[in-house]
């Protein structure tokens, strides 16, 4: 309504059960007005330096209260907000964004003014993502900062930055930002349109929306892949690609291929001989991981000609003093590792060491010493345990489909690892993100495969080559 007394109570009763929220009578050019606020991400200070001090050196003859609102809006120099608010839900939406606004008596509308000073973290260095070469800024908790932090290393006129309100009760910001020349329209679109129709309890994090992107909700393959380095969001929006930040959360999501989750920002800062070593070996340290445990079960069990004869004695010696068959032998070190590593990241950091260690050392020692586990067993569901860390990005699909070929393997053989085999395959062929083959580029196999895929080329050529989405030369 027009009437600053009516507009006040309405405020109160909205929101006047909060002791953060802020409300100032006062008076410009002899028009009765108000200042409304949350206190503590929202300064008093800040709006006095940028409008009412202002005001106070610029005498005006507004009109009336319609008259003041157009002029702040239209008219004056103070930087106030192009848009007014007008509705309860849009003013609400505003003050938790940390803006002021000023209600006039005998106007309908706010004007509004950017009077953030919400508390935050510093830019600091990536904790999840080690590298030696490269920008060492990570992402925040402020969206506005990340997308300032993405645009400072994306430095073209062609990066777009959409922010939208997510469906939650807390009405959540996110932004969808890519590059307006190399990203292909129908694959924003759809992106566009899938984050729009997503309705959540609350967003906390980017992650929660890779389910939905998902075409295929039982594929255990990640729809996308998450960094908190700008940096690697500026390659991705490079090649064409969409990423994703969500407020109140330091990383941004990527939609991407499988063959993205083993490469890094060191890979192509480092000789390309070098980096195509350590792609390689991360690759053979993902089968390591999924299918290390079962092919040791399986051949214990059901194919020991597979083994030399002096390793085959060396493991009959030691599985022969164990209680339990091969498989139940590995299924419980694996799930024993899993519980000491979720122990040791969930509990406090001064302790955190302390876990790892007793459960590493103590533990394993005993429970060797003590006959219940093989030697072999523990070293091998150890290698397995390590070679997942070269790949963190795949880690949850490493663990879920390390005990699927573990159960396999040894309730079926050879017939069951290979089972194993094909349904994970299956599932990395039956992927198609946003209309795109999830294995590219590494099957089929071609020049991309070389160029960077398995290995990368040098610089000259991934230059000649470049690598854009929806420019796939196979």
């Amino acid at each position: 309504c027009r009437a600053l007394a009516q507009n006040l109570a309405v405020l109160q009763d909205r929101f006047g059960g909060s002791d953060d929220f802020y409300t100032k009578k006062l008076s410009v050019g002899g028009i009765r007005c108000a200042i409304i606020m949350f206190t503590g991400i929202s300064s008093p200070e800040k709006l006095c330096r940028l409008a009412l001090d202002m005001l106070d050196r610029d005498p005006a003859f507004f009109g009336g209260g319609p008259g003041l609102c157009n002029y702040l809006l239209k008219q004056s120099l103070i930087p106030a907000e192009p848009q007014p608010a007008s509705d309860i839900e849009e003013i609400g939406e505003l003050l938790a964004n940390g803006m002021s606004l000023l209600l006039i008596d005998d106007c309908d509308q706010a004007v509004v003014f950017s009077t953030q000073e919400m508390p935050q973290r510093s830019i600091s260095t990536p904790s999840g993502e080690g590298n030696m070469r490269g920008s060492q800024e990570a992402f925040t908790e402020l969206l506005r900062n990340n997308v300032s932090l993405l645009r400072r290393q994306f430095r073209s006129g062609t990066l777009v930055a959409e922010i939208a309100t997510a469906h939650t009760r807390a009405k959540t910001e996110y932004c969808l930002c890519y590059d307006s020349a190399l990203a292909p329209a129908e694959t924003i679109h759809a992106l566009r349109d899938r984050l729009e129709k997503i309705e959540l309890p609350v967003l906390l994090d980017s992650a929660y929306f890779a389910s939905f992107l998902k075409q295929d909700k039982l594929n255990l393959f990640p729809a996308a892949a998450y960094t908190e380095r700008p940096a690697t969001a500026c390659a991705r929006l490079c090649e064409g690609k969409a990423v994703v930040l969500v407020a109140g959360c330091p990383y941004a999501m990527v939609p991407s291929f499988f063959a993205e989750h083993f490469e890094c920002l060191d890979d192509y800062a480092s000789g390309a001989v070098f980096a195509g070593l350590i792609r390689l070996l991360k690759y053979l340290a993902f089968l390591l991981s999924v299918f290390g445990p079962g092919l040791y079960v399986m051949a214990v069990a059901f194919a020991p000609e597979i083994i030399p004869a002096q390793l085959l004695t060396k493991l009959a010696q030691a599985e022969a003093q164990t209680p339990l068959p091969p498989m139940l032998e590995m299924l419980a070190v694996t799930l024993l590792l899993e519980i000491v590593r979720e122990a040791g990241l969930r509990a406090p950091q001064s302790i955190s060491h302390t876990v790892s260690i007793v459960g590493a050392l103590i533990i394993g020692e005993t429970a060797v010493n003590a006959g219940i586990v093989s030697v072999p067993v523990l070293t091998m569901a150890a290698a397995a345990t390590i070679a997942t860390l070269a790949v963190p990005s795949l880690y949850e699909q490493s663990i879920l489909f390390r005990f699927c070929v573990i159960l396999l393997a040894g309730l079926f053989g050879v017939l069951g690892l290979t089972c194993a085999a094909l349904m994970i395959l299956a599932m990395a062929c039956g992927s198609e993100p946003f209309g795109y083959d999830y294995l590219y580029p590494l099957m089929p196999p071609g020049k991309a495969s070389v160029r960077d895929g398995f290995v990368r080329s040098i610089w000259s050529e991934l230059a000649k080559a470049g690598e854009v989405i929806g420019r796939h030369e196979m």
